[in-house]
């Protein structure tokens, strides 16, 4: 019999993350490299395991994401909240947890874009009265 297996999406900025969720299975893949030498910063690696600290599921789950756009950073966000809503579906007492650490929310700051006579967004050309 196979076990169960749990899939959630997640977004961040221009990066999108599918995850597939296995109870009992420890290894955890992005792509199908470890997540730890994926996300080449502990910071983001950290960031991705924060989901299964809050829920003191480190090692009794494991996954597999595949995610494509945007950097490291925003693909990290991405597999954190498919991670966290994976985590959800499994068991619906997690909610309580996750949600008080906000990592059930979608962060949906994204870059604004360059407008026309300007260097960036909002930054202007160099005035020049003479």
């Amino acid at each position: 019999m196979q076990p169960q297996v749990y899939y959630a999406t997640g977004r961040r900025k221009a990066a999108v993350a599918s995850l597939w969720l296995t109870p009992g299975d420890p290894a955890c893949n992005i792509n199908g490299i470890d997540f730890k030498i994926y996300m080449e910063r502990r910071l983001l690696s950290n960031h991705v395991q924060t989901p299964l600290e809050v829920t003191g599921t480190v090692g009794k789950v494991g996954f597999k994401c595949k995610t494509q756009g945007g950097g490291k950073k925003g693909q990290a966000g991405a597999v954190r909240l498919a991670l966290a809503r994976a985590l959800m579906k499994m068991d619906e007492t997690l909610r309580k947890p996750l949600k008080e650490a906000g990592l059930l929310t979608r962060d949906a700051r994204e870059v604004e874009r360059k407008k026309y006579g300007m260097v960036k967004a909002r930054k202007r050309f160099q005035f020049s009265k003479r």
